[in-house]
């Protein structure tokens, strides 16, 4: 399985960067690439730095983002913040999992070891999984639950994809973050294909971000089920 790995920096974290770069290193992976997008320091073996003009507009990470898939070798594509710290079980995980997939989510966890927004609903779907998800943010979904793709959205945090389904959809240059483009690349995508979750493999933050969300209790699964059914 060759995995290239798009990391995007402002520039300003480069003891976390190498943290992240150091983790995939130690993984063993017998061919993969690391492609680094925005300013750093650190080189290293298999990784490659792409310059990025941080004044051409404020946290551009869509930009950032379509670089490392018009840059990656291979097929299966890492889109990582540089605060994300692979687990050494990461790899052998994915090898048990397996590369039949599109879009592909595996737990994270919070700098705290609590979850944070790996396998998740999104809050207004304009439906009736709506009046679970909103009053309380009830979002957090058990990994075994694997068909409710229409109701869902990927953190742009982190997640894994084909390079065909980056191409064919690519993150909207117009936004930057915080302005929901994750959200926004989640729901078209998430029209035509379904996401993936990996269970078997972990990844980390290396900083404290708030996750809001909670975890959906089965009695709220059985309203969005029985919601699909009628």
């Amino acid at each position: 399985m060759n995995i290239t790995f798009g990391i995007i920096t402002a520039g300003n974290n480069d003891h976390m960067l190498s943290e992240s770069i150091n983790s995939i290193h130690a993984l063993n992976i017998p061919k993969y690439e690391i492609i680094v997008v925005g300013g750093t320091q650190h080189i290293g073996p298999n990784v490659t730095n792409i310059p990025f003009d941080e004044s051409v507009k404020h946290a551009w990470v869509t930009k950032k983002k379509n670089l490392i898939t018009e840059h990656a070798s291979f097929d299966n594509i890492v889109y990582a913040h540089d605060f994300i710290y692979f687990d050494n079980n990461w790899y052998n995980g994915f090898l048990s999992h397996g590369d039949d997939f599109n879009v592909c989510m595996n737990v994270i966890l919070n700098a705290d070891g609590s979850r944070f927004r790996d396998w998740t609903l999104w809050t207004d779907n304009g439906n009736h999984a709506d009046a679970v998800t909103n009053p309380e943010l009830k979002c957090l979904l058990p990994y075994n639950v694997i068909n409710l793709s229409k109701f869902m959205y990927i953190s742009g945090s982190y997640w894994v994809a084909k390079k065909k389904i980056m191409e064919e959809y690519p993150l909207n240059e117009e936004l930057s973050w915080a302005e929901g483009e994750d959200v926004e690349w989640s729901k078209l995508v998430r029209e035509k294909h379904e996401f993936s979750m990996n269970p078997n493999s972990t990844v980390r933050l290396l900083k404290y971000k708030p996750v809001y969300y909670q975890t959906i209790p089965e009695s709220d699964l059985n309203i969005i089920y029985k919601g699909i059914k009628c």
